[in-house]
């Protein structure tokens, strides 16, 4: 099968196209003939090793954790999910170093069984490549910082595909959300049904002057702003919650990463409300496999206006 491999640490240059062996399906597994990849930040950072004492690689590797595509072997012991079925999930492999053909860059790749959730027939590749990493990761955060109908949430790079859906997840709950973006993207958080708040110089007292009751929690999604976050809580590092600055390590703030086993089922539900409307992703583009350093080197620039997705 076509895939893209790496064999060592670097910059999107050590990514190559190539043809390697298909992977097949284990006990409580099953393998997808992928129809769309979603290409999210943590693909280059974890190809760069700037991740590498949490995701330590063995090579070869395939870069990749979200998939839609078309079940088509299953593997011992799985119920639930048949050849044919239509998903989108999750296929990081459960544990780490990994080598071989794992990734979701490819022809096919390996998921386990519960990580995958049914595809609503009205859903697209795109859109259902988008999702599961958007919506695990909000609805993991929300849940850590424990916000409640009332309350203030700051979100950090509210506009980006993470943050947006946030937005969302976070409205829902009854939650006031202030987002920080750039100009041009305001009115698109407004539509979602956050106040928006230019980011960069003077931040904290624009916070502040939209939120004059205080901020309750804070939803990192993209943005280095560990200290401001810390500022606008009162010094405290308590409900701040960061997905992607390693930083937090050392202040003492949380930083989670995910997804969580058996994510499945949930997806399933969000997917369903995708497909019906009621849960927004853009899409910036679509770009095939053999672009997928292109696409790398897009993610990095940063402020795609949107999913950035792979296509076999």
């Amino acid at each position: 099968m076509k895939a893209v491999v790496y064999s060592e640490y670097g910059g999107s240059e050590v990514l190559r196209f190539a043809e390697v062996e298909e992977p097949h399906a284990g006990p409580g597994q099953v393998r997808l003939r992928v129809m769309a990849a979603g290409v999210n930040p943590i693909d280059y950072k974890i190809r760069y090793g700037w991740l590498h004492q949490m995701f330590p690689m063995a090579f070869p590797a395939v870069p990749g954790g979200e998939v839609a595509g078309v079940v088509d072997e299953v593997g011992e012991g799985v119920t639930g999910v048949a050849v044919g079925d239509e998903v989108l999930g999750f296929n990081i492999a459960p544990d780490f170093p990994v080598a071989g053909i794992t990734g979701a860059y490819a022809q096919y790749a390996l998921a386990r069984a519960e990580d995958v959730g049914p595809k609503p027939a009205g859903l697209g590749w795109e859109t259902a490549a988008a999702l599961p990493v958007a919506v695990e990761t909000s609805d993991r955060v929300l849940d850590l910082l424990k916000v409640t109908a009332g309350e203030t949430l700051l979100l950090h790079g509210a506009a980006g595909v993470v943050g947006s859906v946030g937005v969302q997840l976070a409205v829902r709950r009854g939650v006031t959300v202030i987002g920080t973006a750039s100009e041009a993207n305001h009115d698109f958080l407004r539509s979602l049904g956050a106040v928006p708040v230019t980011y960069g110089d003077g931040v904290v007292d624009r916070v502040r002057a939209a939120a004059p009751q205080g901020v309750d929690a804070v939803y990192d999604a993209g943005v280095d702003a560990l200290e401001i976050s810390m500022e606008l809580r009162g010094g405290t590092t308590d409900r701040i919650v960061t997905i992607h600055d390693t930083r937090a390590l050392e202040l003492g703030i949380t930083m989670s990463t995910g997804p969580r086993p058996g994510f499945g089922a949930r997806l399933a539900e969000y997917a369903r409300e995708a497909a019906e409307g009621r849960l927004t992703v853009r899409i910036d583009r679509g770009l095939p496999l053999a672009e997928a350093a292109l696409a790398h080197r897009l993610s990095e620039a940063g402020h795609p206006r949107g999913k950035l997705v792979l296509l076999p």
